[in-house]
């Protein structure tokens, strides 16, 4: 762990502290370190009524407060194992941890125990009401000196169930930001107001883009024409850059029977999150919450010849995941997300080149999006084999290839360990965004399971049957996720080519309406996607509707124009770039 990562984990038990300070018979839950600063979540019930008390940003700031006075008295920090029994009773009133304790103790795992303010000198067991302890495993400052006081803040409060589980009481979960200077959160401050302004959620409404509907649900958005042409747009953009590269379209089914995914093993990993479906003959289907298992079926309709590989197969499609509502977020984490999806069923020599040829996809959409991408490569968590299908082998053996072919693009790909999907590792691209805030966008993913599981082969020179490798490559990932990213990366005021509406033509009175329309039929003849503001409004008043549509340009006709057989413009964040004929401005466009 890293030093910030230390003051982070510090500062969570220092608010879980400073809580108990001011709400005595405050129930403990858990207190991570996050990106960019920390939690800890309490049950913090009112006197007498036993409901709990809502924790107000006046009671936020008293506890921040509370947190600077604890750091002024220099309070050491130190760790001790513990037996479960001593846990016990170091926590006997602490229901939530006594929980996690009985569970830490059944799988067999070393419990240790962090004190703040108590000497390394005094352990609990000799000392049983040291300032303050908490279950933990460490990871922390050696003393609160360490930490300045004006480099951290509390932030808002949010319901969180306990274990995320909503049958669970719901705890609070206060947030706090926490830097090695107080000049660093000062810029992460500004970055989140700038944010706020980006808010894809709210962009989304002012730019009539998406939707959502009570009567439909949530984490179910609607999509408006607008909207409908960035989708379109977007996957139209990454569907030529596969089709040049020799991809076929397939369609499948929105739902399955479950024997698909008992076989591909996503029943088992997956069946508490996949919308079910009973039908009225009693047969269980489920809702596709991904593409390859269908596209596995596709491939495996005959026994190909070595010649006929690689098989190539793109698919964009909606898929279906039943998440908990606490923990859906405006498009960047639905119930229903659209998947640009391709498979590559090749044989294991041709690896090299068909990850290749999905890397240049990668680079050419990106490039023409406007984000710098880094690599990193997800690698599953050896010391957890049970959370992943294959052997050891199997994914060593995949590994290692993916290590070389990041090494052939002279990429030093970082190494995320247990960030690999549970079938196999991955390629991830990882993108900035304006505001310096870091996503995983782009994924090539190798996979030997589900070739395995399915018995996927293809026929050798020999004439014998070789074991396929299958590929899993998303451009975008979720269409849904991705347009929240550039939504606030833009600020919505897309790219020229990306924009819903490209041109508007501004007719200052009736009279110019022929005009305005003949213009904007030329534009259409150029493919330009083009509308006209016929209303019944001041110019002035049409200028700066169009300015918040964030359109690229706005073309303004009077009579002076329609006179001379020219065009106004104002260019989107540059204002007006004068008169010029409809031919002066195409090559302007070009």
């Amino acid at each position: 762990m890293d030093t910030l990562d230390h003051i982070r984990h510090s500062l969570a038990h220092l608010l879980a502290m400073a809580v108990l300070n001011q709400y005595p018979d405050a129930k403990l839950g858990i207190g991570p370190t996050i990106e960019y600063g920390f939690y800890y979540d309490f049950l913090i019930e009112a006197d007498k009524s036993g409901e709990q008390r809502g924790l107000t940003p006046q009671d936020l700031n008293k506890i921040e407060q509370e947190m600077k006075k604890l750091i002024e008295q220099s309070l050491p920090f130190a760790g001790e194992k513990v037996t479960a029994e001593q846990a016990k009773k170091l926590f006997k009133d602490q229901p939530f941890k006594l929980e996690l304790i009985e569970e830490f103790a059944k799988e067999g795992k070393e419990l240790t125990v962090y004190h703040t303010g108590l000497p390394k000198t005094q352990p609990s067991t000799l000392n049983p009401k040291p300032f303050f302890t908490d279950l933990c495993k460490g990871g922390h400052v050696e003393n609160t000196r360490e930490i300045n006081p004006d480099s951290f803040k509390l932030t808002h409060v949010a319901g969180a169930y306990w274990r995320g589980d909503e049958k669970n009481p719901q705890l609070q979960r206060i947030y706090g930001l926490a830097f090695e200077t107080r000049e660093e959160l000062a810029a992460h401050l500004t970055m989140l107001e700038e944010a706020k302004k980006r808010d894809h959620k709210k962009l989304g409404r002012d730019l009539d883009l998406f939707v959502f509907s009570d009567l439909v649900g949530p984490g179910l958005p609607l999509w408006t024409p607008n909207g409908t042409i960035l989708r379109n747009i977007l996957d139209e953009t990454v569907w030529q850059l596969r089709k040049e590269r020799g991809y076929e379209k397939v369609e499948i089914p929105h739902i399955t029977k479950k024997e698909l995914y008992e076989t591909s093993g996503h029943w088992e990993k997956f069946k508490n999150e996949l919308l079910k479906i009973t039908s009225r003959e009693g047969h269980e289907f489920a809702m596709k919450p991904m593409n390859c298992p269908h596209h596995t079926q596709i491939y495996n309709r005959k026994l190909w010849s070595y010649r006929e590989m690689p098989q190539r197969y793109a698919s964009t499609t909606m898929c279906y995941r039943d998440e908990q509502t606490g923990e859906l977020s405006g498009l960047s984490r639905l119930r229903a997300f659209t998947q640009d999806d391709s498979h590559i069923f090749c044989r294991p020599a041709q690896i090299k080149e068909e990850i290749g040829r999905a890397w240049e996809i990668v680079d050419a959409f990106y490039q023409k999006v406007g984000l710098s991408l880094h690599v990193r490569l997800s690698l599953h968590d050896p010391a957890h084999p049970e959370h992943y299908l294959g052997t050891p082998a199997l994914w060593k053996e995949t590994e290692s290839e993916l290590r070389k072919l990041a090494k052939e693009h002279k990429v030093t790909g970082q190494e995320a360990v247990g960030e690999a999907a549970f079938y196999g590792p991955k390629i991830d691209f990882i993108g900035k965004d304006s505001l310096g805030r870091e996503w995983q966008l782009a994924t090539i993913q190798l996979d030997m399971n589900l070739p395995e599981r399915f018995d996927l082969n293809c026929v050798d020179e020999t004439g014998v049957k070789e074991r396929i490798v299958m590929l899993h490559i998303a451009i975008m990932g979720s269409i849904e996720r991705f347009l929240s990213i550039i939504i606030e990366h833009f600020a919505g005021a897309f790219p020229f080519w990306l924009a819903p509406v490209q041109i508007q033509v501004l007719p200052i009175g009736e009279e110019q309406n022929e005009y305005a329309s003949n213009i904007a039929k030329q534009l259409e003849d150029h493919d330009i996607r083009v509308e006209i503001n016929e209303a019944n409004e001041t110019i002035g008043k049409k200028i700066r509707e169009g300015e918040l549509q964030k359109i690229p340009y706005l073309l303004i006709v009077g009579k002076k124009e329609v006179e001379g057989q020219t065009i106004a413009v104002r260019e989107r964040g540059k204002g007006d770039k004068g008169a010029m004929t409809i031919e002066e401005f195409f090559k302007k466009l070009t």
